[in-house]
């Protein structure tokens, strides 16, 4: 890849993951963001040297799927935000996952994944506007979800 392509592809400068996150202003994006990315991947002791570079000792996490789904809206959501998509197009783009909406409706009766980016996105909408901090569904919040081999799932 040439250094002209790469100048053109769309990504995020660096810099803004240092910057408060738009929907959480007190919380630094890169810290918003690394409590969701490392519950979502680290679920194996063999990445506990990736966990380690991430700040985090503790085990993994276990592999809880109502969890992980929230954990991804949010990420989704955070992204389409940060990319300035409206939610117009967050609603196009979501209906350009068919695959995605076939699963979701034969299991649950809905095309869930696009409703629940979408809630997300539009309290995140909400937040940027009031300045209310955006309020995560998860209880316990990112980064503190129930992990491998500690009592009630807390973190160790």
């Amino acid at each position: 890849m040439t250094f002209g392509t790469s100048q053109q592809l769309p990504a995020l400068l660096p810099s803004l993951y240092a910057a408060g996150s738009p929907w959480e202003g007190t919380t630094v994006l890169d810290r918003w963001l690394r409590g969701r990315v490392l519950e979502l991947t680290y679920t194996a002791h063999e990445l506990k040297g990736f966990a380690a570079e991430l700040g985090d000792n503790g085990a993994p996490f276990l592999w809880n799927e109502a969890r992980r789904t929230l954990l991804r809206a949010e990420l989704d959501a955070a992204y389409f935000m940060l990319y300035i998509v409206d939610r117009e197009d967050v609603s196009y783009i979501l209906d350009t996952f068919p695959i995605v909406r076939r699963k979701d409706e034969a299991r649950y009766g809905e095309y869930r994944t696009k409703r629940r980016i979408l809630e997300i996105y539009d309290a995140m909408a909400q937040a940027i506007e009031t300045g209310e901090p955006y309020q995560t569904l998860l209880d316990p919040p990112p980064g503190q979800g129930p992990r491998h081999g500690t009592p009630r799932g807390g973190s160790s």
